[in-house]
C-alpha cells in the first residue's frame, strides 16, 4: 500500500483523501457489534460500532501513512472520510502529536441540517479550539448526501439561503472543501422510480432509502439539453430541469447569482489576511438567530465581524464588543447579501434581513 502512495507521490500528487479510513480494522475476535434499537433502511438492525470501528491499529497505520508523505516536499496533504459521532473522536485523526490525518473530515459541522445558530456555535467552538489545536476542515456536501439546497432550504429563500452558507464555509478558520456544483446551487434530483436508479444503495433500499444518484447528476455547464456536459442522446444520470437556470454559463453573467458570490469570498479569502489567516472567536453568544465571530489578524491591525441571520425573520443586532481586544467604535460593510442601505454602521444597532449576510471592518 505504501509502494501505492510512494507511486503518486512520484508524480506530483498533492495528497490523499482515504475514504471510510476509521474501519480499516476489525476485531481480530471477530465479536459481533452490539444491536441497536430499530433498524435502517435495508431491513438491517441497526449496530453501534464497536468492534469495527476506529480500533487503535487503524492510528498505528495513519502515523505511518504520515510517515510516507512527509518525505516529500510540498507538504502533502492528507483527509480524512470517517463519521466520526463527536468532536472527541474526530481530535483522535489529527494523532496525539499532530503526527497523523492534518485535516479530518468534520462530519459533526456538516451534518447540522438546520440554521440553528447555538448548534454551529458550539461546534465551531468545539474545534476552533481543540486541544491539539488541530486544523479543522469543513464541508456541507459531497456524494453520500442531499445537498444543501434541499437540507437548508425553504422553498422561498433558497438562493440567499446558499449564500449565507457560502459565507459560513469561507470565512471561518477552516479549510474549506467544494462539492461541484454547490457553487452554483444544485439541488437534489432524486430518482422517482426504482427503475431509474442507478445506485446499488437506492436499488437495494427502495423506496426507504432511495441512494444517492440525486446529489451526484451532470455538472450543470450551460443551458443546452444536457448542460454541456455530454452530446450522448442519454446521460448515466438525468441532467435536472433547474439546470435551465442554474449553470455556469448563465451565473457567469448575472452580478447577483450564487456562483459570483463565492468567487467574491474566495477572492476577499485569498486578499484579507483577517479571513485567511485570522483568529476565530464568537460574539453575542446568546442570540439564538444570528451567529456572529470575529476574524482578526495576529498584529491586530485588522478586524472583521461576520454576522449570519439564520431566521426567516429580520433581525435587528447590537454588538458588544468589549473584552475581544478590538478598539474600534463602528462597522464599515465590506460585503452584505442583501446590499446594505449604508455602508458605516453602528454597533448598537445592525439590521439583518431574513437569512442576511454582513461581512464589515471594525474600526
Amino acid at each position: 500500500m505504501y509502494g501505492v502512495l510512494r507511486f503518486w507521490l512520484d508524480k506530483g500528487v498533492s495528497g490523499f483523501r482515504m475514504d471510510a479510513v476509521s474501519r480499516l480494522f476489525e476485531d481480530p475476535n471477530l465479536h459481533d457489534d452490539p444491536i441497536l434499537p430499530g433498524k435502517n433502511a435495508f431491513g438491517d438492525p441497526n449496530i453501534q460500532h464497536k468492534y469495527t470501528d476506529n480500533l487503535p491499529e487503524v492510528h498505528q497505520v495513519l502515523r505511518e501513512v504520515r510517515g510516507v508523505v512527509d518525505q516529500y516536499g510540498g507538504d502533502p496533504v492528507l483527509i480524512s472520510e470517517a463519521d466520526e459521532p463527536s468532536v472527541h473522536e474526530l481530535l483522535k485523526m489529527y494523532g496525539p502529536n499532530n503526527n497523523e490525518v492534518q485535516l479530518p473530515m468534520d462530519f459533526q459541522v456538516a451534518d447540522v441540517n438546520n440554521l440553528s445558530a447555538p448548534r454551529f456555535r458550539e461546534l465551531l467552538d468545539d474545534i476552533e479550539f481543540n486541544p491539539l489545536e488541530g486544523q479543522p476542515y469543513f464541508f456541507f456536501n459531497n456524494h453520500d448526501q442531499a445537498r444543501t439546497w434541499d437540507r437548508y432550504g425553504d422553498g422561498i429563500h433558497n438562493d440567499q439561503i446558499a449564500k449565507l452558507l457560502a459565507t459560513l464555509l469561507l470565512t471561518t478558520h477552516a479549510t474549506p472543501q467544494l462539492y461541484y456544483g454547490e457553487e452554483l446551487g444544485m439541488r437534489t434530483s432524486t430518482p422517482t422510480r426504482v427503475e431509474d436508479v442507478q445506485d446499488p444503495v437506492g436499488r437495494t433500499g427502495w423506496p426507504k432509502d432511495k441512494g444517492r444518484d440525486g446529489e451526484r447528476t451532470p455538472m450543470q455547464w450551460d443551458k443546452s439539453q444536457k448542460a454541456g456536459f455530454s452530446s450522448a442522446a442519454k446521460t448515466w444520470l438525468p441532467v435536472p430541469s433547474s439546470a435551465a437556470q442554474y449553470n455556469l454559463e448563465s451565473e457567469t453573467n448575472d452580478p447577483d447569482s450564487i456562483l459570483n458570490f463565492y468567487k467574491h469570498l474566495i477572492a476577499m479569502r485569498r486578499d484579507l489576511p483577517a479571513l485567511r489567516d485570522g483568529s476565530y472567536v464568537a460574539v453575542n453568544r446568546d442570540d439564538p438567530n444570528v451567529l456572529a465571530y470575529l476574524r482578526k489578524t495576529s498584529d491586530g491591525k485588522r478586524c472583521l465581524l461576520v454576522a449570519l441571520n439564520m431566521s426567516a425573520q429580520p433581525q435587528i443586532v447590537s454588538f458588544s464588543l468589549k473584552g475581544f481586544g478590538v478598539s474600534g467604535t463602528s462597522l464599515r460593510v465590506v460585503s452584505a447579501v442583501p446590499t446594505q442601505s449604508a455602508s458605516e454602521l453602528s454597533f448598537e444597532k445592525v439590521t439583518l434581513e431574513p437569512f442576511g449576510v454582513l461581512i464589515a471592518d471594525v474600526h
